[in-house]
């Protein structure tokens, strides 16, 4: 039985006015500038791309006329927020766009041909995987679960060049090797669900390359890992990059990532490249407002104490046309053209060109006089003075806590011997890699955890482990409140906004009336910068950013003295990020707030942070100030942490070395550790020989 090939209609060109085409001649030769700056052959060349899709019967223009070049050994980055057009943009390079897409103009080369006029799969299945392939954002949707990872990648060979099995499972070992899998022969016959989020997406890496394509498109391979695991995949992409001679297409919203992968930058916003360079153009001299404010909005370059540069409003709706500038409506300094006239391309240099009516020449004074603002403003910024423990109060006390799963029969200590303090007013944060017990502290201290749990947690002086009181317990919930990681997953999707920030008003009985009651709900909406007409609306109605202010305002309404913020930045964008920060630290000020601020993105954490504790497989291994832990790490998992943060800077990232933590390291079979105060605040999990050694670099 024959399966039904798939059909795509040709595209039918829309006729263009003489000024239009004479517009898109313009940018060809601007974008053409950059070719002898490049290291190879062009491989495949875009030009004014659209996609169009129907959705429940109306039209949404995805790309709107994007343009770049991929050339031979070159890694390009594309940048840009959720929602911008990076996946659907490189789709079109694969023919993966669903069933309801469709190119509807522009030209894709690729070998001499216009893929975009491809009309069947048949003409598409000799390029995808093949000259081009693809690794996804998650592994775990990318490999099918009840099939080993092996057979998963052999059949890849096997399908695309004929090989018999026992060859395409040579070949497939020999790939395992290849992307730092040991012992491939063993992990060929294991399935998915027995490998680490890090092991998965080195397997997925392995599929992708299996046939040797000539370009790789990366659409966000790293967003869910850790540093350390980040940093790994990171070096894999670009040392097989090397080896098969690939050129890289990396999507991603990361900064520091792009910093430390790409040769050239394309920056997105609402369907189109708004800007184009080299990544030493981008990261020193941008242009478009738009990449000015992803820059801005960086942890690493904010000024501790101020608020973050934050990008307020949403990307327009691309249902409708667009007029002028997509991002104007977002731009505070905007000029009048930027809301009535789409910008062209401005060169700025032979390798940097951006969409922005600010390199126009009749602009040159305004731009000129921005840039000396946003220095100035820059000047006069200054660092808050650090967090005063001399007579700070003991908010939380937790000594020697250890948490006990049951798993399989047997028992496993996810939390082992743990102590520390968290003073009233400050942000504790708690860093480590996923699976080091974190969120489990952090569950625990929340109680959340009760009868897997060993030795103390004290709250305002009073003990909170063991058994409590009914009443003790509502006043505990009351005073101790968490926001979680996924903003979407911890809402009730059925409920609207009222009720789900009501919930706690109700459980508690902490309203007299119902007008009272919609009052305390519309006041924290306010607070949190959410307007009242919210509160009849469900939280699929809302962007990633507003759905975590909902999650802040639900914990707040309680009106508590400690948060507990687990991971709550680590799925938004840079932008929505920064907000978000700004909120958290903007609360902790007007209503005291004290946190225990749970998370893998050191960068957020150092900005956010009164101290930092790391912690490694149950234990605590260094606790310090934020900035003493920065100046001066200690332990070696704490420095290998560090050097895998990725900068905003291309000229460190290339040239960094990781350091690599090895915990067979440490001799403890006689000379035990201990949690020691090594300087004062400045607390390490050490043996006697360790701490001679630390104390010795301390003095240098």
């Amino acid at each position: 039985m024959k399966k039904n090939k798939k059909t795509v209609l040709p595209i039918e060109k829309a006729e263009l006015t003489p000024e239009e085409i004479e517009r898109i001649e313009r940018e060809r030769e601007i974008i053409d500038q950059s070719a002898p700056y490049h290291k190879g052959e062009k491989l495949l060349s875009a030009r004014n791309v659209k996609v169009n899709f129907n959705l429940r019967g109306a039209e949404l223009t995805a790309i709107r006329g994007a343009s770049l070049d991929v050339y031979e050994g070159e890694t390009l980055a594309i940048v840009g927020e959720s929602g911008s057009g990076k996946s659907v943009f490189t789709k079109t390079f694969l023919g993966m766009l669903d069933k309801n897409g469709r190119i509807t103009d522009g030209e894709l080369w690729f070998h001499g041909e216009d893929m975009a006029q491809y009309t069947s799969e048949e003409q598409w299945l000799k390029v995808r995987g093949k000259k081009i392939a693809m690794v996804f954002q998650d592994p775990m949707t990318s490999l099918n679960p009840v099939r080993t990872i092996g057979e998963q990648i052999a059949e890849v060979i096997m399908w695309h060049f004929g090989k018999s099995h026992d060859e395409a499972k040579k070949e497939t070992i020999e790939l395992l090797h290849k992307v730092g899998i040991q012992d491939p022969e063993k992990r060929y016959k294991q399935y998915p669900g027995e490998f680490s989020g890090g092991m998965r997406q080195r397997v997925v890496i392995a599929t992708a390359i299996a046939c040797r394509p000539e370009i790789l498109i990366c659409d966000e391979p790293t967003t869910a890992l850790d540093v350390t695991v980040q940093a790994q995949v990171l070096d894999l992409i670009k040392s097989l990059q090397k080896e098969l001679k690939m050129s890289v297409v990396f999507i991603t919203h990361d900064l520091g990532v792009v910093a430390n992968v790409a040769d050239w930058v394309a920056v997105m916003y609402a369907g189109k490249i708004v800007e184009y360079g080299t990544v030493h153009d981008i990261f020193k001299s941008p242009e478009h407002p738009y990449t000015k404010a992803l820059l801005q909005s960086l942890p690493q370059l904010g000024t501790k104490g101020n608020d973050l540069y934050s990008i307020h409003g949403t990307p327009p709706s691309l249902f409708k046309t667009i007029k002028g500038d997509a991002f104007a409506p977002r731009n505070a300094d905007a000029m009048k053209i930027d809301f009535e006239e789409e910008p062209p391309v401005f060169p700025v240099s032979e390798t940097h060109w951006a969409r922005t009516w600010l390199l126009s020449p009749q602009a040159k004074d305004y731009r000129e006089a921005l840039i000396k603002r946003d220095a100035e403003r820059k000047e006069n910024q200054i660092p808050e003075e650090p967090f005063d423990y001399t007579n700070a109060e003991k908010l939380i006390t937790v000594r020697d806590l250890s948490v006990k799963f049951k798993i399989a029969g047997s028992t496993f200590r996810a939390v082992d011997g743990v102590s520390f303090d968290i003073y009233k007013g400050e942000t504790l944060s708690l860093v480590g890699e996923s699976g080091s017990g974190k969120t489990t502290i952090g569950r625990a201290i929340m109680r959340i955890y009760t009868n897997n749990v060993d030795g103390e947690v004290k709250f305002n002086g009073s003990k909170i482990t063991g058994k409590l009181s009914r009443a003790d317990k509502k006043k505990l919930h009351m005073q101790m409140q968490m926001i979680f990681q996924d903003p979407m997953a911890s809402l009730n999707e059925r409920a609207k906004v009222d009720y789900i920030i009501s919930e706690g008003l109700y459980n508690y009985h902490l309203f007299e009336n119902e007008e009272d009651r919609i009052a305390k709900v519309e006041s924290i909406l306010s607070e949190v910068g959410l307007t009242a007409e919210f509160i009849s609306r469900f939280p699929h109605e809302f962007s990633g950013g507003q759905r975590q202010r909902i999650g802040i305002a639900r914990s707040l309404i309680m009106n508590p003295d400690f948060l507990v913020a687990d991971e709550p930045i680590s799925a938004l964008d840079v932008s929505i990020r920064a907000q978000v920060i700004n909120l958290l630290n903007k609360m902790k000020r007007e209503r005291s707030l004290t946190y225990l601020f749970i998370a893998h993105d050191l960068s957020a954490v150092r900005f956010i942070s009164d101290r930092i504790a790391v912690i490694h497989k149950g234990h605590l291994v260094e606790l310090a100030p934020a900035e003493e832990l920065f100046a001066h790490p200690l332990h070696p998992y704490t420095k290998a942490l560090l050097s895998a943060v990725p900068q905003p800077n291309p000229d460190t990232e290339r040239d960094k070395v990781l350091v690599k933590y090895d915990p067979d390291m440490h001799d403890y079979s006689t000379d035990k550790p201990a949690w020691t105060e090594i300087t004062p605040g400045h607390f390490i999990y050490a043996n006697a020989k360790e701490m001679e050694g630390y104390m010795n670099e301390i003095s240098r």
